[in-house]
């Protein structure tokens, strides 16, 4: 009896081997019609959908979503280069609560512009 137990379960075992291969082998292929996941990273549900999505209200339909105008952000950074000269940019996003990524393209805008300089890590008003 426990041979019979043993090959059964082994058969079964080969059977769901070959079964998710096939699974494998259709998923990809279905992606590859649908159009699947549009990149590395990406979470499911952002490729096409068949459902249509809605518009958010609040905002007009030439404005990005997220999107703030006017510069916020850089002029929040340059408050700070004025009221504290040689603050860092990590000291810059702990005050505004944000990443300081985001401030490694701000503020070469800022020196473009002629309202800051830099100093070595920190950032000074331009004259």
């Amino acid at each position: 009896m426990a041979e019979f137990v043993d090959s059964t379960v082994k058969e079964i075992d080969g059977r769901l081997r070959e079964l998710k291969d096939e699974v494998a082998k259709l998923e990809a292929a279905r992606a590859a019609l649908v159009g699947g996941r549009r990149g590395p990273g990406r979470p499911p549900g952002s490729g096409a959908s068949s459902t249509p999505r809605r518009r958010r209200t609040g905002r007009g339909p030439g404005r990005p979503r997220g999107r703030r105008s006017g510069g916020t952000r850089a002029a929040q950074a340059l408050e700070l280069v004025r009221n504290k000269p040689g603050i860092t940019i990590p000291q810059i996003a702990e005050s505004l609560k944000i990443e300081p990524n985001y401030l490694y393209r701000v503020m070469p805008k800022l020196v473009s512009d002629g309202q800051v300089k830099r100093d070595g890590q920190g950032w000074h008003p331009a004259g």
